[in-house]
């Protein structure tokens, strides 16, 4: 899902000008801005994968916080053109009403993403490492990062970049996202996220669920060890019973003090 309007053949000061500034409605017709074009979610099931994990964490991680994070949805950029659009594969916009949206109009919202992250591929790479970057960069999306599950084009199969005080884009050398207070890390065919003040990992679904499983398993083992310490001591308890019985028979008594 790319937009047809080109942000290379315009001046950068025109695309953030027009994002952003809202428009008389008398100058701008009723225009229908579509939240879906039909096509697929990613190339291949791993893809899928990744955009979907990605925003679970990222989700979970900033539920508390004032932020919206979306997900292969319209980020359209130009009020009253509906071609000027993009379909980030997951997308954060921070300052904004915390509900379910169709689709994102930056001036509607008044915020630019702050963060853009694609999931790419060979075959995606001209317009991931063009088309967008150029696009986020004019826009004015502080971070923009690329992860590519397959290494196929990208070392390592993560790369991150951040606006310069001049507005450029440029590498991000440690991974961490000043952004997010995360630190980004490929693993294997996903994105691993690690907090900046603790390094806690952002534990995934599965992760998540093998941790309350083994934390269930614990604390059924340490019942068990504390039923079989009860059996032990009531056992342990009734001979001494039976002792001090045979004792009294044998006329000794051990509770009397006299």
């Amino acid at each position: 899902m790319v937009a047809i309007t080109d942000p290379r053949s315009q001046p950068k000061i025109n695309i953030q000008e027009q994002a952003i500034a809202p428009a008389t409605k008398s100058a701008i017709p009723e225009i229908n801005y579509p939240c879906s074009d039909g096509e697929p979610l990613a190339e291949t099931q791993q893809h899928v994968l990744a955009i979907l994990m990605t925003l679970a964490l990222l989700r979970l991680y900033l539920q508390n916080q004032p932020a919206v994070v979306f997900a292969d949805q319209f980020l359209y950029y130009i009020e009253g053109n509906s071609k000027a659009r993009v379909a980030p594969d997951v997308m954060v916009v921070f300052d904004i009403e915390k509900r379910l949206y169709g689709n994102y109009k930056i001036w509607e919202g008044q915020q630019t993403p702050a963060i853009i992250i694609e999931v790419t591929s060979a075959g995606t790479k001209d317009t991931d490492w063009n088309f967008k970057k150029t696009l986020y960069e004019q826009l004015g999306v502080t971070e923009y990062w690329l992860f590519d599950p397959y290494g196929e084009w990208i070392a390592g199969q993560l790369q991150g970049y951040r606006l310069n005080e001049d507005g450029v884009y440029k590498p991000i050398k440690d991974n961490c996202s000043e952004v997010l207070q995360l630190r980004l890390q490929a693993e294997e065919y996903l994105i691993g996220f690690y907090r900046l003040d603790n390094g806690d990992k952002l534990l995934t679904p599965e992760e998540l669920y093998n941790a309350a499983l083994d934390a269930s398993q614990r604390a059924d083992q340490e019942a068990q060890r504390a039923d079989q310490a009860a059996q032990r001591a009531a056992l342990e308890k009734a001979r001494a019973d039976r002792l001090m019985e045979k004792l009294r028979q044998l006329g000794i008594d051990l509770d009397d003090e006299s």
